[in-house]
């Protein structure tokens, strides 16, 4: 059984930064790259960014791109999203996810095993 759990999440007044961290089973984690979403209330749940499996590929939504920086350090089984110069607009529930096609794909449906969320809330 495959676990991912997210976690970082909070509230921050806008401009600041917060560092989300999402943790997967072992014997997965380092063989695959990791996606993150995130769902506003009453939105569609949209990518956020991508990484691969070992760490050295990197894509961004235009939304973030600048400003969010993902990582992953496979010997502790983490992948991070670092993300800066909030803005109300990033309030959502983010969401990370096991990328099992290999594609660094922007679509969710090309993601499996995903943990149940962390709430994020920038105020203005």
């Amino acid at each position: 059984q495959v676990q991912v759990v997210e976690s970082g999440g909070g509230l921050v007044q806008a401009g600041g930064s917060l560092r989300l961290s999402c943790a997967a089973s072992g014997a997965i984690f380092s063989r695959y790259g990791m996606g993150w979403f995130r769902q506003a209330p009453g939105k569609e749940r949209e990518f956020v960014a991508t990484i691969n499996w070992s760490g050295s590929s990197t894509s961004y939504a235009d939304s973030v791109k600048g400003r969010f920086t993902c990582s992953k350090d496979n010997a502790k089984n983490t992948v991070y999203l670092q993300m800066n110069s909030l803005k109300p607009e990033d309030t959502a529930v983010y969401y990370c996810a096991v990328d099992l096609s290999g594609t660094m794909s922007h679509s969710q449906y090309q993601y499996d095993y995903w943990g149940q969320g962390t709430q994020v809330t920038v105020s203005s």
